[in-house]
Formats: structure tokens, sequence, C-alpha cells
């Protein structure tokens, strides 16, 4: 029998080294809902609330009592009594509201966890890539020193150039070069944060497939804000409200004492006669009537509602501010794609031709090169602020791309 494709991946991916291979976006994404352990604690609420809400259906035990009046052999009197509570004032059912609620609770609260999940994961990931990217572009800035480097030596051997200008290109080159050992150290703890989301505690990948950098477009706010109170976190703080209330209704009910019916037997020795007892027994409310706990249950109900608004205002505040944060890395973003980078190249490409030809110094050389270097990282750093503005964005909504 084949296996399934995705399980195949995640026995990959758990391989760990020896088994290195690619992996997208999807693929961690999968990988993280089956083997998160986080969320995998969090699943285990649901099994806790089913556990309560059995509980809660459950009846009150008979009691089964045995007693003994006058302890002489010949003259002594037992009884035998079977009691029974019966709950008023709809306790029970007040229980497994309750109860109910709380299952409505940890599933929500599963949801909440997989959502977070999602957005730590699309964080990890696309700083992972842009590790990956960071790394290749200062092994890039690495050769273009290093062929500034030859040409400097060459044009001093020719006497055309200061030894000094030679120095400035060493240092250069050795700036370069502990740049790509920092950005291989970056990649590395960039990999290791994607993998302990993935559930594994070794990086079971070499490289990461996906087809852009970029997260997209922002979407429009208005289509997200009129989509609030479908959000998880709003429908958690209204479940905390009905639980707070079915908690009241609870203590409520709680005010009304049971009834206790016993029936027994009692047999006398010294008169050799057994007769029946029947018994009812209730508590009397006279001080102590719940009146405590409904009042603590009534401002719990009410602080859920106020939690509720204060969650509604948060997420509207959150999800301005992160399309904004979002829209406006974008537009940099853009702008580097389209102007700064490629100037920046340009400049590079026409100092180092000019200097080659005698035309330039090679401190425009080096200028240029800074500039370049300078760009693409402030290039990762827009694309990191937009991407993390999607995953905001996505902790509050889930996947945006089923809303498209």
């Amino acid at each position: 029998m084949p296996i399934p494709r995705k399980i195949a991946w995640l026995c990959l991916l758990l391989a760990g080294p020896a088994s290195a291979q690619s992996l997208s976006l999807d693929q961690a994404l999968s990988a993280a809902f089956a083997q998160n352990p986080e969320l995998a604690a969090v699943g285990r609420e649901i099994g806790i609330a089913e556990g309560e809400r059995r509980q809660a259906g459950l009846l009150p035990n008979p009691e089964l009592a045995w007693e003994v009046e006058d302890t002489r052999r010949n003259t002594s009197t037992t009884t035998v009594t079977l009691s029974q509570a019966l709950e008023l004032g709809g306790k029970r059912g007040a229980r497994i509201e309750v109860a109910e609620a709380g299952q409505a609770v940890a599933r929500l609260e599963l949801q909440r966890q997989r959502n977070g999940l999602r957005a730590d994961v699309i964080q990890a990931f696309h700083a992972a890539l842009r590790a990956q990217t960071a790394l290749e572009l200062a092994q890039q800035s690495q050769a273009l020193t290093e062929r500034g480097l030859r040409v400097v030596e060459g044009r001093v051997r020719a006497g055309q150039s200061s030894p000094v200008e030679a120095t400035r290109a060493q240092v250069q080159l050795a700036q370069a070069q502990a740049a790509v050992r920092r950005a291989q150290a970056e990649r590395s703890v960039a990999r290791q944060a994607l993998a302990r989301l993935t559930g594994s505690a070794e990086v079971g990948f070499d490289r990461l497939d996906s087809a852009s950098l970029s997260p997209g477009p922002a979407p429009r706010a208005e289509r997200l804000l009129a989509k609030v109170e479908q959000t998880v976190d709003w429908r958690l703080a209204a479940a905390q409200v009905e639980r707070g209330e079915a908690g009241l209704g609870s203590e409520k009910a709680q005010r009304i004492p049971n009834l206790t019916v016993s029936l027994g037997s009692q047999y006398s020795r010294e008169d050799r006669e057994r007769v029946n007892v029947v018994g009812l027994s209730m508590p009397l409310p006279l001080f102590d009537r719940n009146q405590g706990n409904v009042l603590a249950a009534a401002r719990r109900s009410d602080q859920a509602r106020d939690l509720r608004n204060a969650v509604e205002l948060r997420l509207r505040s959150d999800t301005r501010s992160a399309l904004e944060q979002w829209a406006t890395a974008m537009g940099e973003v853009q702008a580097y794609d389209r102007t700064i980078l490629p100037s920046a190249q340009q400049a590079v490409d026409t100092a180092t031709r000019g200097f080659e030809m005698g035309k330039f110094a090679f401190l425009d050389v080096l200028d240029a090169q800074r500039t370049l270097i300078e760009a693409r990282g402030l290039y990762l750093d827009a694309l990191a602020s937009a991407t993390d503005a999607r995953a905001q964005v996505e902790r509050i909504y889930g996947d945006l791309a089923l809303d498209r």
C-alpha cells in the first residue's frame, strides 16, 4: 500500500540532516500542525473539556447507611437505609451548560493556537528565507570586493594606483568575509527556529523553496474589519461571556437546597419486629443562600463582557496598524525592486569599469559598493517588516488565502 505524500514528507523531515532536502512553506505548515508539541498540548484541552462535560451530566450517587442502637446482643436495634439526593432548581442542567461552554472555549482556543502557530511558522520561514538570501547577497558582496581587490592590485603593480588603495580593498574584503560568516550564523539560527516550530530538534532541510520573498500586497482594511466578529479571538471572548453567564446560572441554581429521600428497614431484636423507615431531609437556607458566589459569578460575567469589548477594540486597532505597516513596507520593497537596487548595482558596475580605465578613484568604487550592500540590507528589512505585518494579520484572521 503506497505511503501518503504528507506522511512520507513528515518522515523525511523528522529523519534529520541525513535526509536533508528543500522545504516549502506549505510543507513547514503541515509539519508544524502535525508535530508541534505546544499545539498538541492545547488540543488535549478538548479531551479535558469532554471529561468535564461527561462528569457534569452524572446524577449524585445513592448513599447506603447502616446503624445500630443499643449494642447489647438481645436488645439492639439495626437500621439500614438507602438515601438518594434529588437535585432541585435545575442544578444538573446548569452544570451541563457550564461544561458545554467550556467545550466551546477549548475548541476555539485550539483554533486560536493554530492561527498563532501558522503566523509563527510564516514569520520563521520568511526569516530563514531572508537569512538564506542574505547569505547569498553577502557572498555576492564578497565576490565583488575580491574583484575590486584584484583590480587594485593590478593597478598597483602597474604603478597606476597607490598601495593605500590596495590596503583599503583588503579591509573591504575582510569586512565582506566577516559579513559572510555572520550571515551563515544567522541562517543557522533562523533554520533552527523554523525546525523547532515544525516539531523537530534538528534541521532536516538544506534549502527553502519559495517563489518570492515578498508577502504580496496588503488586503483592504474595510474587508477585514467587517469580519472582526468572525475572528477566533472575538468568538473566544464571546464564548467566555457565555461561560460566565452559564456559571452565573449554576450559582443561582445552588441557592435551592436539594431534597434527600431515604428508604430503609429497622429491626428490633428485643421486640423481634421489623418496620419500614421512610425519610425526607432538606437543608434550611437560613444563612448560606450562596449569595457570595452568585455575586462573584455576576461580576465575572460582567468582566467577560468588558474583556470581549476590549478584544474587539484591540483587534480593530491591531488590524489597522498591521495593514498600514504592510502597505508601507511593500511600498519600500517596490521602490527597491524598481529603482534603488538596479541603480545601486549599476553604480557599482560603472564605478568599477571607470576605475579599471583610470577614470574614477578607488574611493568611488568603495562608496558604490557600500551603497549597494546597505541598500540590500534595507531591502531585506523592508521585506521583514511586510512579512511580520502579514503574519500579524493572519494571526488574527487565519489563512488570508482562503478569503481571496
